[in-house]
């Protein structure tokens, strides 16, 4: 009979953890979009603010000036 053992093949009971520089990457990816968060968070605070805030008049200040 003939004997057949694999040569090259992966048994597959190893397994190899994520390298570091995958996970640094990985985490500059996240940092990026944290970044973007924040002034999209802040400009969506604003407009809703101004949506939904009282509305102001649009009047001129008193000067003591007349006008006609």
């Amino acid at each position: 009979m003939v004997k057949v053992t694999p040569a090259l093949a992966s048994s597959g009971q190893e397994t190899m953890g994520t390298s570091l520089l995958v996970l640094l990457f990985l985490g500059f990816g996240a940092l990026i979009v944290i970044c973007q968060l924040i002034p999209g968070l802040v400009l969506f605070c604003s407009m809703l603010k101004g949506l939904f805030g009282s509305a102001e008049k649009n009047t001129m200040p008193k000067t003591g000036a007349k006008t006609l």
